[in-house]
């Protein structure tokens, strides 16, 4: 089935995914002279001398700027604003689907850190929080915090932390299937961009103690020349390729590119390998190679695979937790707690349903509640 060509032909006559809507239809003269002009200056002049209202006088209360420079689109690359717009257009979808949340996607033509920090920065009073997407390291990272530090709003990175979140949920229930712990399993991460470094860190915080990360040139070692601090967190002493990283692993988990490992190179991990291949839409490894290498949990990225690992098993709960709590900090307390929730969400896990389905009902609520009450700790 070709669904790149169906998914095409369905935006074809429809102009994209999403449209705006109003809340109050206008029928009479009173209606505009309440909702427009005269009526509309008194909530003008009450944010006028407090703009703290406009979080409950405006859309700002409930609206989400997903906002991207088109540089690393998941499996694309890097392909420009226009032709990023479709991604942030489903991105908005489900922020409105799951979360209730009105989104609204934003495309920039630059990919100049300094230009993007300073457009944000000039947009955001008009929104609730900033969802940054497909943006390349390592300029996501500058680009966050900077931006964190900035704003009074929350700023987050999906691709970076919602993956994070989902991982740790898909693995505290791994791990616990195979009688594993996280102090002393072995996980090596394949790929060292963003999702794969805030992956180890948010791995790391949760008590991991045991990561080797790879990317395109092998093991991350201390030695090398031009080592980016991202990179470097993760470094260790000695060097080798992902075959050698993978030998005598408990867990692989794989945010690079497709078709990377074998399956002779999953029979020399430990015993009941956990293998997480996320690379889209073609996997490091195919489900059906892993399992020949004798995987005991396999997941993937995918919808027609069980145990897919989908952001938006957290990222509309997350966000609608944060706006309605009021949250403008984003710690990694925060993003531990609704990790946990939802891989306490399955309370009987097994190896091929690790975390609820991708559309499941009630997930996102569980995450907006894990979220809200964290506010109230």
């Amino acid at each position: 089935m070709n669904y790149g060509k169906k998914s095409v032909s369905s935006r074809a006559n429809t102009g994209g995914q999403i449209f705006t809507g109003l809340k109050k239809v206008l029928e009479t003269r009173e209606d505009l002279s309440v909702y427009y002009t005269p009526g509309i200056a008194e909530p003008c002049r009450v944010i006028s001398q407090d703009k703290s209202q406009a979080k409950t006088l405006t859309i700002k209360k409930n609206s989400v700027a997903v906002i991207s420079d088109g540089s690393a689109v998941l499996g694309l690359g890097n392909i420009g604003p226009e032709a990023a717009m479709p991604v942030m257009e489903g991105k908005s979808m489900l922020f409105k689907s799951f979360g209730d949340i009105d989104a609204y996607p934003i495309v920039l033509d630059t990919q100049d850190t300094e230009a993007i920090i300073e457009t944000i920065k000039n947009i955001a009073p008009g929104f609730g929080g900033i969802n940054l997407e497909d943006i390349s390291a390592p300029r996501c990272f500058e680009i966050e915090k900077r931006l964190t530090d900035l704003l009074d709003i929350p700023v987050f990175h999906d691709d970076q932390h919602g993956t994070a979140m989902v991982v740790l949920a898909a693995l505290k229930n791994a791990l616990r299937l195979t009688n594993r712990k996280k102090e002393t399993a072995k996980i090596v991460i394949v790929g060292g961009g963003a999702a794969g470094i805030a992956i180890g860190k948010l791995l790391k915080y949760w008590g991991v103690q045991d990561i080797t990360m790879c990317d395109s040139r092998g093991i991350i070692t201390c030695d090398r020349e031009n080592l980016v601090a991202s990179k470097r967190f993760f470094c260790v002493d000695g060097s080798g390729d992902i075959a050698k990283a993978l030998i005598g692993a408990d867990v692989f988990i794989g945010v690079s590119k497709p078709n990377i490992v074998t399956a002779e190179m999953v029979r020399s991990m430990n015993t009941d390998p956990i293998i997480f291949a996320m690379s889209n839409p073609d996997s490091e490894i195919i489900p059906e190679e892993a399992r020949r290498g004798g995987a005991k949990i396999i997941a993937t990225g995918r919808s027609d695979y069980p145990n897919q690992i989908n952001n938006v098993l957290i990222f509309p709960g997350f966000f609608r937790g944060l706006l309605d709590a009021g949250i403008t900090q984003i710690t990694d307390e925060l993003k531990l707690v609704a990790a946990e929730a939802l891989a306490d969400f399955l309370p009987h896990p097994t190896e091929e349903a690790i975390l609820p389905y991708a559309l499941e009902k009630g997930v996102s609520e569980v995450i907006a509640d894990s979220v809200r009450n964290f506010k109230k700790i």
